[in-house]
């Protein structure tokens, strides 16, 4: 791979996405690529926005990625995924939860969530995968699992073995979570091999 390849995981604070940043990281370490990572916590323990740069290739320069260059955004909030789209490549994917979390600016009513988020991203030609990763994980029994359900179905659009990815999974997450999280991971996966 002569390219470097660029993946954005976007959330609120408390959704997982930087855990699932550090198993995307360590399966890529794992397959010997060179790896960077940048992470920025926006009043992340407030429900702000969090927001993972994570690079691969043989040689990478940078941890961060400029607008424009994401080959994949995993957003996973609704609104984080059209907060972030400018980052993306015009053949590049988002792979977005469907999941609405209000910012404070909307829980005090000072504006409004949009509902035409679908519609305004279709508008723009972007390619948006939309899962509903909470009800699956719901379905698990553990809604916090929703990070590993849309890191399965992230999984789908790289081609790395899936025992590569659970062994990161295994790596990365505490033992006694992992049972819980590997079904999240294979029940995502499902959902873009339906």
């Amino acid at each position: 791979m002569s390219e470097t390849t660029n993946a954005m995981l976007v959330g609120v604070g408390g959704q997982g996405t930087i855990l699932a940043s550090r198993v995307l990281a360590q399966l890529l370490l794992d397959a010997g690529f060179d790896v960077k990572m940048s992470e920025v916590h926006g009043m992340a323990q407030r429900g702000g926005s969090v927001t993972t740069h994570v690079r691969f290739g043989r040689r990478v320069a940078a941890p961060t990625i400029s607008p424009g260059q994401a080959h994949f955004i995993l957003a996973f909030e609704c609104m984080e995924a059209a907060r972030h789209s400018h980052y993306l490549r015009e053949d590049g994917v988002i792979i977005a939860n469907t999941r609405r979390i209000p910012s404070l600016p909307i829980l005090i009513g000072r504006e409004a969530y949009p509902d035409d988020i679908a519609n305004r991203l279709a508008g723009r030609g972007v390619d948006v995968r939309w899962l509903d990763a909470s009800a699956v994980a719901a379905g698990l029994g553990n809604v916090r699992v929703e990070n590993t359900v849309l890191l399965g179905a992230f999984s789908t659009f790289l081609a790395f073995p899936e025992d590569a990815w659970k062994q990161a999974l295994r790596t990365v997450i505490p033992a006694k979570h992992i049972e819980l999280n590997l079904a999240a991971f294979a029940a995502g996966r499902r959902l873009t091999q339906q």
